[in-house]
């Protein structure tokens, strides 16, 4: 999954050319004044599809927005395996660590689309969480957020067996859909091998489940989508999986 890093076509970002950065939620709390002056010292960077943002270990510490498209996380590990570990659309941001505490990067990030991310220089981010303390409250809910979500994953992959793993990761990407109470969809529907790197197991045992899912009508394919079903009998075995231990 790992791909080569391209030339990202980047251009100075004065602010008439910058995207506000109030536009993120991150950085909403800015006003006119402070968002002109920080945004005029960003840049603007494009990735097309496939291309590496990121990888493990590299030794840079900006921080980046991303103004349209889709990136993906990934963890490789020492076995030269790779975990998903999410990913991240429009709006979001990514890098904060490395700017933060400025170590070595602690994962990979590629465009999933074509994809336009705003840099934000590491000596730019530490001085607006140093005047902007809205933003770096700010900061510390959505990094919250992420820490509660890799609390759960960490438990999931402890105490529940791959297929208990694969509901819980269903549910996760699932939204609720429309027009039909109580059924939730993912659209579009993932790669089989997507989600057996997202729960750390062998594509096969994800196919073979979600075969099994399909034949017992606890979700169903529909043209562009994935839906869950029948949320009631999912969300029973997904306990049954906890009640278990795996």
């Amino acid at each position: 999954m790992r791909h080569g890093r391209g030339q990202p076509k980047t251009r100075p970002g004065p602010a008439r050319r910058m995207q506000q950065l109030s536009a993120f939620a991150l950085f909403s709390a800015l006003d006119a004044d402070a968002d002109s002056r920080f945004a005029g010292q960003c840049s603007i960077s494009d990735f097309d599809e496939n291309e590496l943002v990121l990888d493990f270990d590299d030794d840079t510490h900006d921080v980046f927005l991303i103004a349209s498209g889709r990136v993906r996380v990934i963890l490789r590990i020492a076995t030269g395996r790779e975990v998903i570990l999410g990913e991240l659309g429009e709006g979001a941001f990514f890098g904060e660590l490395a700017a933060i505490d400025g170590t070595r990067r602690s994962a990979n990030i590629t465009a999933m689309v074509r994809t336009r991310l705003i840099r934000v220089p590491q000596s730019v981010f530490r001085t607006i969480l140093r005047e902007e303390p809205d933003v770096a409250l700010a900061l510390m809910s959505a990094m919250s957020d992420r820490i509660r979500g890799l609390n759960t994953r960490l438990a999931e992959h402890s105490f529940l067996a791959a297929k208990y793993r694969l509901y819980s990761e269903l549910i996760r990407l699932s939204k609720p859909r429309k027009g039909h109470d109580g059924q939730r969809t993912i659209t579009p529907p993932p790669v089989q091998q997507d989600l057996a790197e997202r729960i750390g197991c062998r594509r096969e045992v994800v196919s073979r489940e979600i075969a099994k899912l399909e034949r017992e009508g606890v979700i169903e394919r529909t043209r562009g989508a994935i839906v869950l079903a029948d949320m009631g009998e999912l969300n029973r075995r997904l306990s049954e999986g906890w009640e278990k231990g795996g």
